[in-house]
């Protein structure tokens, strides 16, 4: 536990995982030099960036402190120019736990801090040691609970209070991103250059070396940093909220408290209808999300609560994220069947005084539900072939528009009421939380 007022420094081998990639390319280049029996002229440049870029890390490392002061976490670093940063505790919405590849070969871990308010963002320290990080979580949770300095009780949930809702399975995961958009695309790229190898060897050699191996590497990535976040997830419900750990090479522990949720959403792609899967999605307040490897590419990213899972078990993870959400949904009128012809039946809305839930889409459907405590506008559009059947779209809005709920192709009069009435539901809403 870290004492209060007391500097302490990061883990010392902070520099080589804060690297990363850059680490596991200097042990690729430094690797056949030592196997042919010594250093070439032609590997002293590339030695000598090396060389800079790890001594400006360890100073990096060397300037860098925190502690805890009262109810703040202090960070200061900079070398020219000093900063000193400042997070209230009182502010913490959820402290997360990312333990990547190599700081775990290294022993290190990164502690992240979600903050709330109107800044939003998040304070990192990264690393600690993997063997403290627990502790100082805890330490620091209480703190945000208002316990004193001095007190050393964590005021975390214990582990037995979580209640384990599900693991997702592998085989399911796999087979759900093969099927998926991802899985498509690496699938389609993967079998024309199998295909052209096998017929024209010559095209084939040239399109990887014109850039074709490029794309396949790309897939590839994109395909396995799916597989990495969503390897093993665990969704537990706990006192203080939903918490969500998984991966296989890189580790993540995180708590999504409701108060954090600004929209749910859930894809049902094409593919996966027949087998009744589905994806769960929210976007938190606290700053921007790691990819959650869908190639979306969106201000903000989602977090991906449920990667893949039968909607019985979506419903008992909804009940916990957005309780009061909205149970039965209206179609659209007939005549816009005439405007979109293919999203037409799957075109539906529903609201209580709390939420409001939209569904959309043209091959994968798409239900997304806000809560109105979280609405930043609310927006009418209507187009020239709207107003000639009478038709408008009303938009709900919020903090980085990372979800598009839309009440699509109503009839005017409803949209206006809806409008209306959100307004000042959303309004009432926002009064009661203060």
């Amino acid at each position: 536990m870290s004492e209060p007022g007391v500097w302490r420094r990061l883990y010392p081998l902070s520099p080589i995982v804060r690297g990363g990639r850059g680490t596991i390319g200097i042990v690729i280049l430094l690797v056949p030099a030592l196997l042919r029996g010594g250093i070439s002229p032609g590997d002293l440049v590339p030695l000598a960036v090396i060389a800079v870029i790890t001594v400006l890390g360890f100073v990096s490392w060397f300037v860098t402190r925190w502690t805890i002061d009262g109810d703040d976490l202090r960070i200061e670093t900079g070398v020219v120019r000093r900063r000193s940063l400042r997070f209230p505790l009182s502010q913490v919405q959820a402290i997360d736990i990312l333990r990547p590849g190599l700081g775990r070969l290294l022993g290190a871990a990164e502690l992240r801090l979600r903050m709330g308010g109107s800044s939003g963002g998040a304070a990192r320290l990264s690393y600690v040691a993997a063997g403290e990080v627990d502790q100082l979580r805890d330490q620091l949770l209480a703190l945000a609970h208002g316990a004193s300095p001095d007190e050393a009780t964590p005021a975390a949930a214990p582990a037995g209070d979580e209640h384990v809702l599900t693991t997702v399975p592998t085989a399911r995961l796999v087979a759900s991103i093969l099927i998926s958009d991802v899985g498509f695309y690496a699938e389609a790229v993967l079998a024309a250059l199998i295909v052209t190898a096998l017929l024209a060897p010559a095209v084939a050699s040239a399109v990887i070396s014109g850039g074709g191996l490029v794309w396949l590497l790309g897939v590839i990535t994109v395909t396995w940093r799916r597989f990495n976040l969503e390897y093993r997830l665990t969704v537990a419900d706990a006192p203080d909220g939903l918490r969500l750990s998984g991966g296989l090479v890189s580790l993540t522990s995180e708590t999504i408290r409701p108060g954090r949720v600004q929209a749910v959403r859930m894809v049902e792609p094409l593919l996966w209808r027949p087998f009744g899967w589905c994806r769960l999605q929210v976007d938190l307040a606290g700053g921007r999300q790691p990819s959650d490897g869908d190639g979306s590419a969106q201000r903000r990213q989602l977090r991906v609560v449920l990667p893949v899972g039968r909607r019985p078990l979506v419903e008992q993870v909804l009940d916990r994220i957005v309780p009061d959400r909205p149970q039965r949904q209206s179609p659209p009128p007939r005549r816009v069947r005439f405007k979109s012809p293919l999203r037409y039946r799957m075109l539906a809305w529903g609201g209580t005084d709390t939420c409001v839930v939209t569904t959309s889409g043209r091959v994968r459907r798409v239900t997304c539900w806000v809560p109105l405590e979280k609405v930043q506008s609310l927006r009418r559009v209507q187009g020239p072939v709207q107003r000639r059947l009478n038709l408008a779209t009303v938009h709900v809005d919020t903090a980085g528009r990372a979800v598009r709920a839309a009440l699509r192709d109503r009839d005017a009069s409803e949209a206006d009421q809806a409008l209306a009435r959100f307004a000042e539901l959303a309004r009432a809403a926002r009064r009661s939380r203060r």
